[in-house]
């Protein structure tokens, strides 16, 4: 057996339940010379596939199950099912390992679950010699070799059989990977596809967070003119009921003005004596025409009110427009600070690191000077108060000199833009600086954004998107 001690994968599965045509073996000779190293040859068909556990043994012949081996070898597991080198394969079988026997065996390669997948011709081991030119066989041996090859033929129809339909088999399993290489796909593109969902929920989150900010302050500020609407809504409807009782008492006078007019008219025509009494009712009748007109007098003095109470609710709608409206634009100005201040912050830490490398280097050059120019100086000040003089028209003065002492004038004060850098003198107008800011912000016409003039691309986005 092979040098390990491991046993190879076995089974008790009949003849009947193996497919011995998904391996082929090759050059397998009718005898083998004892004492020698022996190679099985054999060939990968495209219905099988290999694994690691997969082990060739020697069975002899007439052998019922996988367990009846004699030897065996690890079947080696090729690099590429693809090309056709690697469909052809090879064992060793040590000649220690092999039978001493002149029995009959034959080759078979046993797959890792222990079924047979394919069987060789059978074979001997016996030396060769030349009287084997004449061979003598009773009448058992060739009935068993009539009965041997009837059970071949037998065996060599299954595999034909099995053949078909391993290769239906093979098609229906082509078409199925097929539709599982489109699932994948499918899946592929809908992962991607849910990633970018998740990013816009999550961006999405985050605007409603800042939204519900400021819908809750929004909501308090309404809340209170809810309760001032709410309080002119109650005066107002004290007003109505007012008017109502008004009108109501107006016409019942008037019910009151008709009833005594027709009374007047039967007095009138009944009896002429009762004048005294008919005069008496004409002044309660004046009487009451006045109050009448106090009433109404009364009813437009209300009306009035009514129609102010309506302007002065105008006049708050307007009012909460009007601070809405500020708010925003507290919020775009605040946004606009922002952005303005995070560019003066960089701006200033590059100058300042801009300063800190300029002085490094003019002390680097002072000390430099000052090490090759000492001897010099003070062999000869003359010519070195001579240069002093004649440089003095210098802003910074002369780096080279060791001597003299650095006076920097004082440089008028200039504003500069965070984000073009352009330089503008200090006494010029707020307005025209801010002027000049605002043409590198770019605002949203449909919401809050802003955008720097070098997020051009950006903003034609944005602004794309609010148009979908």
């Amino acid at each position: 057996m092979e040098e390990t001690g491991e046993e190879p994968p076995t089974s008790a599965v009949l003849l009947d339940h193996c497919h011995f045509s998904q391996i082929i073996f090759n050059n397998v000779e009718k005898f083998y010379i004892p004492g020698g190293d022996i190679t099985c040859h054999y060939t990968l068909t495209q219905h099988f596939i290999p694994r690691r556990k997969d082990w060739i043994g020697i069975f002899r012949v007439g052998w019922k199950t996988t367990r009846e081996y004699y030897t065996f070898m690890w079947a080696t597991l090729p690099a590429d099912l693809n090309s056709k080198s690697s469909l052809q394969q090879q064992v060793q079988f040590k000649a220690y390992y092999l039978p001493k026997d002149d029995e009959y065996y034959q080759f078979c390669y046993v797959d890792q679950d222990g079924v047979v997948r394919g069987a060789s011709v059978p074979f001997q081991f016996r030396p060769e010699s030349e009287e084997d030119i004449l061979v003598v066989t009773t009448q058992g041996e060739v009935e068993e070799i009539e009965q041997l090859n009837k059970e071949l033929r037998q065996q060599n129809q299954e595999l034909k059989d099995n053949c078909v339909s391993l290769q239906k088999q093979n098609s229906d399993m082509h078409a199925e990977l097929q539709k599982t290489q489109e699932l994948q796909e499918r899946l592929e593109s809908l992962t991607e596809i849910n990633k970018t969902l998740e990013q816009k929920v999550n961006v999405l989150n985050e605007e409603n967070k800042s939204l519900k900010v400021q819908k809750g302050c929004w909501e308090t500020e309404l809340l209170q003119f809810k309760v001032q609407n709410q309080n002119v809504a109650s005066e107002n409807e004290k007003i109505c009921v007012r008017l109502k009782t008004t009108l109501d008492h107006l016409d019942q006078l008037q019910e009151q003005i008709s009833i005594q007019e027709k009374e007047m008219e039967k007095l009138s025509q009944g009896d002429r004596d009762k004048t005294e009494q008919l005069e008496h009712l004409k002044k309660e009748n004046e009487q009451l025409l006045l109050s009448l007109t106090k009433q109404r007098e009364h009813q437009q003095k209300l009306e009035q009110t009514v129609e102010e109470m309506k302007q002065k609710e105008t006049a708050s709608t307007r009012k909460h427009q009007e601070l809405t409206n500020q708010i925003s634009d507290l919020m775009k100005r605040l946004d606009e600070n922002k952005f303005f201040y995070q560019e003066l912050q960089r701006e200033k830490t590059r100058v300042e690191g801009e300063k800190d490398l300029l002085q490094k280097e003019n002390q680097k050059l002072l000390c430099y000077v000052c090490e090759k120019s000492d001897s010099k100086l003070l062999s000869n000040p003359a010519p070195v108060q001579e240069a002093l003089e004649e440089n003095t028209g210098l802003i910074f003065g002369n780096p080279y000199s060791a001597t003299q002492d650095i006076h920097v004038p004082s440089l008028p004060s200039i504003k500069k833009c965070p984000i073009c850098h352009g330089v503008f003198p200090d006494d010029v107008e707020e307005t025209v600086f801010q002027q000049h800011l605002q043409t590198h912000i770019l605002d949203c016409p449909y919401c809050d954004e802003v955008f720097s003039e070098a997020e051009r691309q950006v903003y034609d986005d944005h602004v794309f998107c609010h148009s979908l």
